[in-house]
């Protein structure tokens, strides 16, 4: 990406009610990560009807298991 392409995108949030988050991590001298995330509300609701359906299945196979 250029530094125009990154500019741009950092000044103009794809969706009005866009949450953004960056982050550094630094472990010892030689290692270091840098990273980002956006996420809309929708977003956030979709991942936790996500997990929701995940956690239902988990159980349910879960609780299958302990009757055998």
């Amino acid at each position: 990406m250029t530094d125009m392409q990154e500019e741009h995108s950092s000044a103009v949030p794809m969706h009005p009610e866009e949450i953004k988050s960056v982050f550094d991590l630094r472990v010892g001298k030689h290692i270091s990560l840098q990273g980002s995330a956006r996420i809309t509300p929708v977003g956030v609701l979709s991942t936790g009807i996500a997990v929701a359906a995940m956690a239902v299945g988990l159980g349910y196979l879960a609780a299958s298991l302990r009757r055998r």
